[in-house]
């Protein structure tokens, strides 16, 4: 083995040992999870039929990715947003501390502090979404290895560090589309509250075209996903309630 393919096989196994993790880390969750709230969840789903119509979005995103148009199309846009006015620092630590809202530890965060409010079953829904929906995405990512805009663009701009992993979806945007839709559904969120948490995710997802992390189509694709992730559990969350009533 040559020096120069070591960081890069250090770099894949990170990955596999990341990817090995999360998946235990989901088995651990279901397994300490108390049982009556495990089959709630279970009945509430298969209640009800699968989101079809944004699942069938997703995949024929995930078929746009071999249209060669398509990915003209969406390197222009991601150039737009990644380089078009201004960009003062100030706006740069803006953008970069805004998106990490998307990240994991900020939901299990929040549903630490909803479990202590005693909103024990929407803290169980949020831990057991984003441990479920992180795994689709970096499975999906795994399998169609989309490279960075910033690798292939050479006139992008990284604000931040250059991060690791595949492309398609995003992460992030999937996990704040995941919690707005969660959070408005489980609280009735009254119209004015629900464009909030909507408005946070849409901004969210326009930082990880700033940063230079995603292509306007990784996060498309991560906001349906997240919608659609967090109608399920939306679906699961009143036949639960019924159940433990």
């Amino acid at each position: 083995m040559t020096p120069k393919r070591l960081p890069l096989l250090v770099r894949v196994n990170l990955l596999i040992v990341g990817r090995v993790g999360l998946a235990a880390g989901l088995v651990l969750f279901l397994a300490l999870m108390p049982s009556y709230v495990r089959l709630m969840f279970w009945y509430g789903l298969a209640a009800h039929g699968a989101l079809a119509s944004m699942l069938l979005v997703f995949s024929l995103l995930t078929i746009s990715l071999v249209w060669s148009a398509g990915q003209r199309l969406d390197a222009w846009a991601f150039l737009f947003f990644n380089l078009r006015g201004p960009r003062p620092l100030w706006l740069d630590r803006v953008m970069l501390g805004f998106t990490q809202i998307g990240n994991g530890i900020t939901g299990l965060v929040m549903a630490l502090v909803l479990f202590g409010a005693g909103e024990r079953l929407l803290a169980y829904e949020i831990v057991l979404g984003i441990l479920t929906l992180w795994l689709v995405v970096e499975l999906t990512k795994a399998l169609l290895h989309r490279r960075r805009p910033f690798i292939r663009l050479a006139q992008a701009r990284v604000v931040g560090h250059r991060v690791r992993g595949r492309s398609f979806p995003s992460g992030h945007t999937s996990q704040g589309f995941f919690m707005a839709t969660l959070l408005a559904q489980h609280f009735h969120a009254p119209a004015w509250a629900a464009l909030l948490l909507y408005g946070i995710a849409l901004l969210l997802g326009i930082t990880r075209m700033y940063v230079g992390a995603h292509y306007p189509r990784d996060v498309l694709a991560g906001a349906i996903l997240g919608s659609a992730w967090g109608l399920l559990g939306a679906i699961v969350d009143p036949y639960v309630l019924i159940r433990l009533g």
